[in-house]
């Protein structure tokens, strides 16, 4: 059974095991990892017993805006909604905010109009990156 938690605390371990099991670079900046995750504003987790297999994090201005930054789910346990309830759970957090934007990989695109974004005909996301992920 999967266990979702609204925690900050994880392991360099736990934080690498996850990101790196989705290809995701910043997953060798487990350290930076640890520490950006006490400085979001929201963040919930998902659990397999005592194996972090899910995470979605956002920032927010407190009273209008929130970001989603960080949702991922560890191969392993696709098509098991849990990436669909994570961003659930987003989505009740901020239910009271005027815009909840994400960042969606192309081939994630499918996913996340499922989930109720919208794609932008205006905008594009820009960035000045050292990852390569």
């Amino acid at each position: 059974m999967i266990d979702y938690r609204d925690t900050h605390d994880f392991t360099e371990q736990e934080l690498e095991r996850l990101f790196l099991s989705v290809e995701w670079s910043s997953g060798h900046f487990h350290d930076k990892l640890k520490a950006a995750m006490k400085n979001f504003r929201t963040v919930y987790s998902a659990w397999d017993g005592g194996r972090l297999i899910g995470m979605i994090c956002a920032m927010d201005d407190g009273i209008m805006n929130a970001y989603v930054h960080y949702l991922l789910v560890d191969p392993e346990y696709h098509g098991q909604t849990v990436g669909r309830t994570l961003v659930d759970m987003i989505k009740e957090h901020y239910r009271d905010y005027l815009r909840i934007a994400v960042i969606a990989y192309n081939d994630e695109l499918h996913f996340y109009e499922n989930c109720g974004f919208s794609r932008a005909d205006d905008a594009s996301p820009m960035f000045i990156t050292s990852l390569w992920t």
